[in-house]
């Protein structure tokens, strides 16, 4: 009887550890061809920038291209997000006292995709997707550098923005 339990006891220990190590598998690498021309376009900047920076291999994270549909049209449209792309050499390439770098790229009709935001930021909230589900676009909060809203440095300015094919900035 007791060999019994302890057999059990170490079978379920195994299936356990079995389980937290496939969790805790590597996500699988970023593939920048997964997407269209303009979207790999913006991720260039990344390989470009590092080269300028004096850096080496630019590694992106999972999360550097979000797709989301952003104008309520249907269709995917893309954040291209630098917070944690990687620079080997050059750590501070993409983020600053600004934020990090980011590119907004919209799905048009024709199906071309159109970049609309290329600025920095700090960080950012998507609106969550509309009640009624109707042609709507979604409204991002941008956490901008303290300068947009009239102060300085470390302070954070919060912006909003409806996001349509219309392409924006910010003012300082």
């Amino acid at each position: 009887m007791m060999i019994r339990i302890a057999t059990f006891a170490v079978t379920a220990l195994l299936s356990a550890a079995t389980a937290l190590a496939q969790d805790a598998a590597p996500a699988p690498p970023f593939n920048p061809d997964a997407y269209p021309p303009e979207v790999r376009r913006a991720l260039r900047y990344g390989h470009e920038e590092c080269l300028r920076a004096g850096g080496g291999k630019v590694t992106f994270a999972p999360d550097t291209v979000r797709q989301v549909d952003l104008t309520g049209d249907g269709r995917d449209d893309y954040i291209v997000d630098f917070h944690h792309t990687a620079c080997a050499g050059w750590e501070s390439t993409y983020c600053g006292t600004g934020g990090c770098t980011m590119e907004i790229l919209v799905t048009l009709p024709d199906g071309k995709v159109r970049s609309v935001f290329n600025g920095r930021a700090h960080d950012i909230e998507i609106s969550p997707d509309p009640v009624v589900k109707s042609a709507r676009p979604r409204t991002i909060r941008f956490a901008l550098h303290g300068s947009y809203c009239g102060g300085f440095g470390s302070q954070v300015c919060n912006k909003t923005h409806r996001i349509t094919a219309k392409p924006f900035a910010f003012r300082q």
